[in-house]
């Protein structure tokens, strides 16, 4: 391939870190990605290794009802400081996805910070988390505290290390 046909990046490569959370909570292959903006926003997406995203699997609901009194819908912030988000920890479920084959998946923040947003156009149109998990797919975005934001990635792993663990499972009698 000639360097005038290499293909330019895309905005999420060239604007993002891809950091990586694995088998989630303990459940085999149950992987997150966080999109992490130089502004320190980050972006929660299905890793590519997620099996939502894998076997021609469909989407029956997603649900941003977390409990009965909790809903990530009702998330609403004001301002430039971005008050009145809810505050997320590591482990905060932010959705439930139920597949049509009644399997359900929960999705984690994975990260600490203040919920800016969900995506309400993956609740009319699933088939984005399917399509384009990074980009109009995407699950929320949560903001750091400033003074977090370089510890944030502590406990993730890099792009090379995500991919070493993908190795390792297909190397495995049974893989995901």
């Amino acid at each position: 391939m000639e360097d005038s046909e290499k293909k330019a990046p895309s905005v999420i490569d060239r604007y993002f870190t891809r950091w990586y959370r694995t088998d989630l909570k303990g459940k085999s292959c149950e992987d997150h990605c966080i999109l992490q903006h130089s502004n320190r926003i980050c972006v929660i997406t299905l890793a590519e290794s997620h099996p939502i995203l894998q076997n021609g699997r469909k989407i029956k609901n997603i649900n941003y009802q977390i409990s009965d009194g909790c809903s990530r819908l009702k998330n609403k912030v004001s301002g430039k400081s971005k008050r009145g988000g809810q505050f997320l920890t590591e482990f905060a479920p932010l959705c439930r996805i139920t597949c049509t084959d009644e399997q359900e998946y929960t999705i984690f923040s994975c990260i600490r910070g203040r919920l800016l947003e969900v995506n309400e156009d993956i609740l009319n149109k699933p088939d984005l988390l399917l399509e384009k998990p990074s980009t109009e797919g995407y699950i929320a975005v949560i903001l750091p505290k400033f003074e977090e934001s370089k510890s944030v990635t502590e406990g993730l792993l890099t792009r090379e290390q995500y991919e070493e663990v993908l190795t390792k499972r297909n190397q495995q009698e049974e893989p995901c």
